[in-house]
């Protein structure tokens, strides 16, 4: 019997949740089959099992979260005959975390069982190197002899230490709040303790304060109200509350947009632009070539794209280790998309090298395949600029926050007719609203204004982007 363990997903994921089971208890499954989708803090992806054999137990149903290093399915290897499992030579499968509980080697490929070292499809193998952690291993030497190395002798029976917490974002927030996960009974598989564990500490220390007596004053009022009889009152039925847990892509979003506003100290301007030469430019392009349309937003990052060659300290990062200040010669260009799974940024890599049709073409195909979650996590990290066209929820504007560790996000609110002086006249125009939110340590008001005024200038008199292209 075999327990295959959630493996490393890399992109210092330590958790997944189950989308879909793709086997049942009983079936027979092959050497790198598809048996669970998960979905990460960064996209669904299907996890492989690295044997044969038949399935005894599924570890979790969907809609569970499932630790990095946690059982998650149990293989009988012994009733299809595949006790060797794929035997090529030299290949191992890598050693998952915290799972001491098992006994042997990584992901539940133990004893005489060696896997095909597949890890996630899309995600690539291990390319038969065993990880160098503190457990046992199992491979083929070169005369096809098993050999098995051993890191540390095995510690005495009854005093084997067991890891309560194998997350590191887990460890973390119990140390922000001063908790002893060794202290927690896990909820998790043989006790691991999960993040739902640490928050249910953290709530009962807080539920714990706010009932203690707030000082001598309350004390001695208290006293003094003893002596008057009072009245019964009727007990209040508790305040039911829906309770949605952070997980996946809202999570990561959550922390990423969390620490954005503890580390930068960003600032906002603003500007009103005439938005019908950038309409009449879009009717023009679309006109020409109906197969490969031109989106507002493509046409929002063509300029700034070229507002980042004149002002390339948004184009950047701040290095707060070495107190420098990072600008990129190339702009991978992050936008806003609203998925079924919550706020994603994807990125498009070298946007500045490309054309308008073909930027609009991948932010087409981009948006499409976040919605559809099959982004890989590769697409949704890396970018160096953010743009957002919240105007598609019909607001004018947005204080947005700035995808950290970026330093600046440029936000259009929607298109409306509004007055507008042209000449001496008043007459309606198409009217937007431009922000830029972005690092006050990587500039100063008037670089920043400039920028925004750029673009705005490109939004309201398009023939502008002929000196810069």
């Amino acid at each position: 019997m075999r327990d295959f363990v959630l493996p490393d997903l890399g992109e210092g994921l330590t958790e997944a949740e189950i989308v879909d089971w793709r086997v049942e208890v009983g079936d027979e499954v092959t050497v790198d089959q598809p048996v669970v989708e998960v979905e990460t803090a960064k996209a669904s992806v299907e996890v492989p099992c690295p044997f044969s054999g038949r399935v005894t137990a599924l570890h979790g149903g969907p809609g569970e979260v499932i630790a990095v290093g946690a059982p998650l399915i149990s293989i009988d290897t012994a009733a299809s005959g595949a006790g060797a499992g794929f035997g090529e030579p030299g290949v191992v499968v890598p050693e998952a975390r915290g799972s001491a509980e098992s006994g042997g080697g990584g992901n539940g490929a133990t004893a005489a069982v060696q896997g095909s070292g597949a890890v996630l499809v899309g995600y690539g193998t291990g390319e038969g190197v065993a990880r160098q952690s503190g457990g046992r291993r199992r491979a083929l030497s070169a005369d096809g002899t098993r050999t098995t190395a051993s890191a540390a002798p095995s510690p005495p029976p009854g005093t084997r230490h067991r890891t309560p917490v194998v997350s590191p974002l887990v460890r973390r927030i119990a140390r922000e709040h001063g908790i002893d996960v060794a202290s927690l009974a896990g909820s998790g598989e043989g006790g691991l303790v999960l993040r739902r564990d640490v928050l249910a500490a953290i709530a009962e220390r807080q539920s714990a304060a706010a009932s203690a007596p707030t000082g001598a004053a309350e004390s001695a009022s208290a006293a003094g109200r003893a002596a008057v009889p009072l009245r019964a009152l009727p007990a209040e039925a508790p305040e039911e509350a829906e309770r949605i847990p952070l997980s996946g892509a809202r999570a990561t979003m959550a922390e990423r947009l969390s620490r954005s506003r503890r580390e930068i100290p960003e600032a906002t301007v603003w500007v009103d632009a005439d938005a019908t030469g950038l309409l009449e430019l879009r009717a023009t392009l679309n006109g020409a070539d109906p197969q490969r349309p031109v989106s507002v937003l493509a046409l929002l990052a063509r300029f700034c794209l070229l507002g980042l060659r004149r002002y390339p300290a948004l184009n950047g990062r701040v290095d707060t280790e070495r107190s420098e200040l990072v600008r990129f010669g190339h702009v991978h260009l992050g936008f806003a998309a609203q998925t079924p799974r919550g706020l994603m940024v994807p990125v498009v890599r070298d946007a500045d090298r490309m054309t308008t049709r073909e930027l609009a073409a991948e932010l087409s195909a981009t948006t499409s395949a976040a919605r559809a979650g099959s982004l890989p996590p590769s697409r949704l990290t890396g970018g160096t600029f953010t743009v957002n066209n919240y105007g598609v929820f019909g607001v004018d504007g947005s204080a947005a926050i700035i995808n950290h560790p970026e330093v600046a996000i440029v936000g259009m609110g929607r298109i409306v007719k509004r007055p507008w002086v042209v000449g001496d006249e008043v007459v309606a125009r198409p009217v937007t609203e431009l922000t830029l939110a972005f690092d006050h340590r990587v500039c100063d008001g008037e670089e920043a204004g400039g920028f925004l005024r750029f673009v705005a200038d490109c939004v309201e008199r398009p023939a502008l982007l002929l000196g810069d292209v």
